[in-house]
């Protein structure tokens, strides 16, 4: 899903890049005001949640895989301002630090995934989220969610200029209908196993005292430390297209660092290197959405303290 550098050109890149900051500012002052604070605790542990999920590939077709996105699941539990804070903020380190996805093209990853999605996501859960269809709402949330990122990543590689048969570009599409069910499905999963540990955890504002907390914790580490070894090697959806497009050759890495690719390039057995890389990878997310949270905080009292003088 992530799009690398060397695909978008740049009048696109810059264009979304432009566009990306100022929509991220605006959403974190909205989440300044929305947000509530007794949930902060809950960013830090979802961002890495999502993080440490995002690493594990699955099967949606011969030779080609997918993964869980997490916009709609972070937007039901954060609340979408919020949400789109934490998508970026796991974007950001994933380009910045894995070289997975462009640095150029974060801005337009920024916008597919962390803006349109996890909004794309959010929607069914806030209409239909109280009612009867709550369970179809949160699925509809997930598969939107995947699909509205999808469809503009392919947009924007096409307006690049990146040529895309239509057997290829429709074969793209059908794995990433398929992509779309399983996010759907995974995050009805995940919502619904987070209830039956907490009943209410999505909308209980008290998530410091919530077992769900240490369960995600929990199982993040897990993830992290040791399903990269269990997770599928094929390429996912976007690798796939590049690929059957013949134009791997185009991507662009700007920078190395020891963690490339999810591997500590150091260590001497590879199923180390990629435990200690993930490891690595989720204490980066952890202590970077938690901070955001606490700022979020101070912002807030901050706030308070300045109506309550005026």
């Amino acid at each position: 899903m992530h799009i690398p550098d060397g695909f978008l050109s740049p009048g696109v890149w810059g264009t979304l890049d432009v566009i990306a900051i100022p929509a991220i500012g605006t959403l974190a002052r909205r989440a300044q005001r929305e947000f509530d604070e007794h949930k902060v605790p809950l960013l830090g542990v979802m961002g890495a949640f999502v993080f440490a999920a995002q690493m594990i590939n699955f099967p949606v077709g011969i030779g080609t895989t997918g993964h869980l996105v997490g916009g709609a699941l972070l937007a039901y539990a954060l609340g979408p301002a919020a949400a789109a804070i934490v998508m970026t903020a796991i974007l950001a380190t994933q380009a910045l630090i894995f070289q997975d996805g462009g640095i150029l093209a974060l801005g337009a990853n920024v916008l597919n995934m962390a803006i349109a999605g996890v909004l794309a996501g959010y929607l069914p859960f806030q209409v239909w989220g109280r009612g009867p269809h709550r369970k179809a709402a949160i699925f509809l949330g997930g598969f939107l969610s995947l699909m509205v990122s999808a469809v503009l990543a392919l947009s924007e590689l096409t307006v690049s200029g990146v040529r895309m048969p239509p057997a290829v570009l429709g074969v793209s599409l059908s794995l990433f209908v398929v992509s779309a069910v399983l996010e759907g499905a995974i995050t009805l999963a995940v919502v619904q196993a987070l209830e039956a540990i907490n009943p209410g955890f999505i909308r209980q504002p008290r998530a410091e005292r919530s077992l769900a907390i240490w369960v995600l914790a929990g199982v993040s580490i897990f993830l992290s430390a040791c399903g990269i070894a269990l997770a599928a090697s094929n390429p996912d959806g976007i690798e796939r297209l590049i690929e059957n497009a013949g134009i791997a050759s185009h991507t662009q890495k700007l920078m190395v660092t020891p963690l490339s690719n999810y591997k500590l390039a150091s260590a001497h057995y590879p199923w180390l290197g990629q435990a200690l890389a993930g490891l690595a990878g989720l204490l980066v997310v952890y202590a970077l959405c938690a901070f955001i949270g606490r700022a979020i905080r101070r912002s807030r009292r901050i706030a308070s303290v300045a109506e309550g003088s005026a």
